[in-house]
């Protein structure tokens, strides 16, 4: 059985409750869920001249899936500020193109709060807001979330962070 390179006793993966998520240099508060970092990569179907029976098969463009932060409504405002770049209240306002766009990182912590593993998303912008989730006084109580769907031009994973030993 494979094991970890450094911490040869570990044999189970880490734990997916333990992350942070950091633009503009901070750490956003709260973010609570964070979408898979997903990609597909569309297959061509080719033929040789001669050969009717058989396609080649070669890669083609790569698309990446839009990534979906969630976080409890509390008085920080970073979600908003953000999407408020995209979208003003100004009327004809000018999108404000400084600011749209941010390299944004996720980091993963093991039990210890060791960072494990960072992924960093590139020239991301918020597509979808959605300040305030449905209300329903005769519902479960639950907490009220905040959620930004961010469009990207890809990611990937930060290889200067290596396994830490584990005590």
């Amino acid at each position: 059985m494979a094991q970890f390179p450094v911490n040869t006793h570990r044999l189970d993966p880490y734990k997916n409750f333990k992350f942070r998520v950091k633009w503009d240099g901070r750490f956003v508060a709260g973010v609570s869920k964070v979408s898979a970092l997903k990609r597909s990569t569309e297959v061509l179907s080719l033929r040789e001249g001669g050969a009717l029976s058989r396609p080649l098969r070669s890669p083609g463009k790569t698309a990446y899936e839009p990534i979906t932060l969630e976080r409890g409504i509390t008085h920080d405002t970073a979600f908003e500020d953000w999407a408020n770049q995209v979208f003003t209240l100004q009327g004809d306002a000018a999108v404000s193109l400084k600011d749209m766009r941010k390299d944004i990182q996720v980091e993963l912590y093991n039990l210890s709060g060791q960072l494990v593993i960072r992924y960093n998303v590139f020239r991301a912008w918020v597509s979808d807001y959605e300040a305030l989730p449905e209300l329903d006084s005769q519902g479960e109580a639950m907490a009220a979330i905040e959620r930004i769907t961010l469009q990207h031009e890809g990611w990937e994973r930060d290889r200067d962070v290596t396994e830490p030993t584990e005590t």
